[in-house]
């Protein structure tokens, strides 16, 4: 695949054929990771800002290491002791940034949109880390990966993505990427969280925990986002684990096989408990892994 464009911000950004042409280097890429010496020279020479303007385990660290992977030198962001503290804006950050030779920013912001605003000024490339409530594209490639390799397809599976759909980026990335490969969405969680409008992208809503998880092959566990949340939107926590916690024993009305996912950070005792986090049913260590490869696949097909 010959990568033509500057940017990754959206899942619309990528076709089927490019999202496979990922899938099939991310598995080369899973190769080097085997290695004693997990280090190659590919993109040696290539200067990447990591730019963080919200909390980030995951996503940072998978991006940072998979820079190191493929000699590609970077600069990391803080917020709290930049310019920004002296009054300096987001865009004039950014074109101080590239002035200093960064070929490509990975960028998370609390703002939905607002790379698709940035893109218009400078001349580096873009990888949205995630903005806001709008979209996660490499998370969703790394979970559709992961689909994939454990269930060796994604069409016609039946997936369902259960809490907090209406303040989850992930949620909305992972419903672009998987009705492109032809999976079966149900999303599932409070009506304050799952408005009806989320019918418009072609999925199932089920408000019901237990008919929403019927023969379903995966299901996807959102975080309850708080810190985004600007009033109650159930009566409590507990409540809450109570109709949408992932159990043990919802995971009998779901098929034998059953896949468990989430793209953390995972609040144990809340939307999971540990016996089903921990189970053999749960992908969610294999999601970490997946996400490093899939995020050297797509710096190298960026910057190479």
């Amino acid at each position: 695949m010959k990568w033509n464009r500057k940017y990754l911000l959206s899942i619309d950004d990528l076709s089927i054929e490019d999202i496979h042409e990922i899938f099939e280097t991310a598995k080369s890429m899973k190769e080097i990771l085997k290695r004693p010496i997990k280090k190659v020279p590919t993109l040696r020479g290539k200067n990447v800002c990591l730019l963080f303007y919200e909390p980030s385990t995951r996503t940072r660290m998978s991006f940072e290491n998979a820079c190191k992977i493929l000699s590609v030198d970077t600069i990391s962001f803080s917020r709290e002791s930049s310019s920004l503290k002296k009054g300096e804006t987001f865009l004039d950050t950014l074109l101080n940034i590239e002035k200093m030779g960064v070929d490509l920013f990975v960028i998370r912001h609390s703002s939905s949109g607002v790379l698709h605003f940035l893109k218009n000024f400078i001349n580096a490339k873009i990888i949205n880390g995630g903005d806001g409530t709008n979209e996660h594209p490499t998370q969703a490639l790394l979970d559709a990966f992961t689909i994939l390799e454990n269930k060796k397809k994604i069409e016609n599976l039946k997936i369902v993505i259960v809490g907090d759909i209406l303040h989850s980026r992930v949620a909305r990335s992972n419903i672009k990427l998987l009705k492109k490969l032809n999976a079966n969405i149900t999303l599932c969680g409070p009506p304050t969280l799952l408005p009806e409008e989320f019918k418009n992208l072609c999925v199932e809503i089920e408000y019901d925990l237990k008919k929403a998880v019927k023969d379903a092959d995966v299901i996807y566990v959102l975080r309850l986002q708080l810190e985004r949340q600007t009033s109650n939107f159930f009566p409590s926590i507990r409540e809450y684990n109570e109709l949408f916690g992932i159990k043990k024993e919802i995971l009998k009305y779901a098929k034998k096989d059953v896949i468990i996912m989430h793209p953390g950070p995972m609040n144990r005792g809340v939307e999971i408990d540990s016996d089903v986090a921990d189970s053999e049913y749960s992908l969610i260590l294999e999601q970490v892994e997946n996400g490093l490869a899939i995020r050297m696949s797509i710096l190298y097909y960026m910057l190479a």
